[in-house]
């Protein structure tokens, strides 16, 4: 099965883009951040014209995260636990079932978290505990779980085209948010170093200052897979080429074949 994590930036703006890499990729399931749209109003048809069924958890004009799916999708909640008064939407879980096993979805919006020090910045470390809560909980059912989405973290050096420039006064490369790297999580596995190693790898570049043309890029969209998950990966990949497309988001899909 593959399933793909894509921060679109606006569903509304990239819906042509979006609907022109799922003709071409053909994933089986989606998860999506930054929708930026209302359930009611985010525009379903395209895509169950294609097969998929949609879950979403939106916000207007901010945030928001949906699934989309061709395997009918189980057990859908929104909201991250922890805080009742949390009301950006960043979080969505469903159940979907392969030929062989059931594995958890976990598409997740983490908090930008700028600028440094502030507030937002403590919202993210918070936001951050309470992710870490939810999937220590989450492990201990000791079933396929896949953890996706931007996670607005640059886990190591390598991952910046510019660490040097990224890590003073930005919240993706700052203490307390650097720690919570991927591999920080215990017994989770990042995907794509699993498959992959070394520089020059990224799934942002910021529409600022010709990033893309220069190679500006920063690693913060990840999937984590739980042991039993990890044990079925085949593949993971980011598809960078869809960043030189037309109206295209700032960022790009990072997809993960999983043998379920």
């Amino acid at each position: 099965m593959k399933i793909a994590s894509f921060n679109i930036n606006g569903i509304k703006a990239r819906i042509g883009a979006l609907t022109d890499w799922l003709d071409t990729a053909e994933p089986d399931v989606v998860l999506l951040q930054e929708i930026k749209s209302v359930d009611e109003a985010f525009p379903r048809e395209p895509f169950e014209d294609r097969g998929y069924t949609v879950e979403t958890h939106g916000q207007k004009g901010f945030n928001g995260v949906a699934i989309l799916s061709k395997p009918p999708l189980e057990d859908v909640t929104r909201g991250l636990p922890g805080d009742d008064g949390d009301d950006q939407a960043r979080w969505i879980e469903a159940t979907v079932t392969g030929e062989h096993t059931a594995l958890r979805l976990c598409g997740l919006y983490l908090p930008n978290g700028n600028p440094v020090p502030g507030p937002k910045f403590d919202y993210k470390l918070a936001w951050m505990e309470r992710l870490r809560a939810r999937a220590e909980a989450l492990l201990h059912d000791e079933e396929p779980l896949l953890l996706a989405g931007d996670f607005n973290v640059i886990p190591q050096d390598e991952d910046a085209h510019r660490p040097e420039a990224r890590a003073e006064g930005r919240a993706g490369a700052a203490r307390g948010a650097r720690g919570f790297s991927p591999a920080a999580l215990p017994g989770f596995t990042d995907a794509f170093r699993a498959r992959t190693q070394g520089p020059g790898h990224y799934t942002f570049w910021d529409y600022q200052g010709g990033a893309w043309r220069r190679g500006d890029g920063i690693r913060i969209d990840h999937v984590l897979l739980s042991p039993q998950a990890a044990d079925r990966l085949t593949d993971c990949r980011i598809d960078s080429a869809v960043r030189a497309g037309e109206k295209p988001s700032d960022h790009v899909p990072i997809e993960v074949t999983v043998d379920i």
